[in-house]
Formats: structure tokens, C-alpha cells, sequence
């Protein structure tokens, strides 16, 4: 999987664990290992120039996620998955960081970044959760992609619950 962060918010994160938590996803979700993705990091002002051109929405955002070739996970465990460029994922650390703190079970920026990470990645994958099917399907997804990379990384306890959209 070629990845690159590329942090132009002025925040520090932990961006070795976004790079990460993204390479577990891909894997998980049975990307061809050749794909490309790009994750942004943001401040602010940044996002909420984004959210406002392609949302049509105020103010900052937690996470974006742009599409390029609309890459899909194989059907079939046999099925060969396609190469391709996933697109970018554009995170806020200015959001994540409170998100995180008004979270039911506070949990740090880094960690809400990684869960916002997962979630753009499901995106570019397709999924959504508009509606209460797809929101469960997605969310479920999410957790448990988050849940099974913490433990293979020996973190104690579980992923932080969904605090997006």
C-alpha cells in the first residue's frame, strides 16, 4: 500500500498511527496491496473551506473523504481485488480534539483521529450511513476494524465509540 500523511495543520499528531490504523483497514478490507491512498491533515480553517465547497456546510468538519477510481472490496474471497487510486482523506485535528473530549468515554485526539481515519477509509470504499442499515453496517464495520488493530498493538480496552457526523 503506498500511504502519505502529509500534516499541514500546525497540530502534532501521531501520525505513524494514522498511517497505520489506514494500512489495517486496506488490508482488512482486502485492497489490492498496490493502491494509493493520501491522508491530509488540516487546521480549521482549512476544513471548513472544504466542508462549505463541497458540502455546502458550515463551519469545520471531523473528516472528508474524495473518491478517485471508486475502488470497492472484492466480493469473494477468491475474487482478486483491483488496483488503483482510492483518493484522499482530509482529517482536523481541531475537531477530533474535541470531539474527543465531549465523547461519552473521552478518549485522546490521536484516538479519534485513527477512528476518523477508519471511517474515511470506509468511505472511499463506498460505505455510508445515511441510512439506519448502512449507519449500523458502517459503524459496526468500523468498530471492529478499530477494536482487532488495538489488539494486535497490545492497547488495552476498546476503540473509542463513533462520535462522526
Amino acid at each position: 500500500m503506498a500511504i502519505d500523511v502529509n500534516n499541514e495543520s500546525g497540530w502534532e499528531i501521531d501520525e505513524q498511527s494514522v498511517l497505520e490504523v489506514a494500512r489495517y483497514a486496506l488490508q482488512r478490507m482486502r485492497i489490492h496491496p498496490m493502491s494509493e491512498l493520501s491522508i491530509i491533515v488540516v487546521d480549521a480553517d482549512a476544513m471548513e473551506q472544504l466542508h462549505i465547497q463541497w458540502m455546502d456546510l458550515p463551519g469545520p468538519t471531523d473528516v472528508m473523504s474524495f473518491p478517485m477510481d471508486e475502488l470497492r472490496p472484492p466480493g469473494k474471497d477468491d475474487e482478486e481485488p483491483p488496483q488503483g487510486l482510492l483518493g484522499d482523506i482530509v482529517l482536523c485535528p481541531e475537531v477530533a480534539k474535541k470531539q474527543g473530549e465531549q465523547a461519552p468515554t473521552q478518549h485522546s485526539m490521536d484516538e479519534e483521529l485513527q477512528l476518523l481515519t477508519v471511517h474515511g477509509v470506509l468511505h472511499l470504499l463506498g460505505y455510508d450511513h445515511e441510512e439506519p442499515g448502512e449507519r449500523a453496517e458502517m459503524f459496526g464495520l468500523q468498530k471492529a476494524i478499530l477494536d482487532d488493530w488495538r489488539v494486535e498493538r497490545g492497547v488495552e480496552g476498546p476503540s473509542p465509540a463513533p462520535t462522526t457526523h
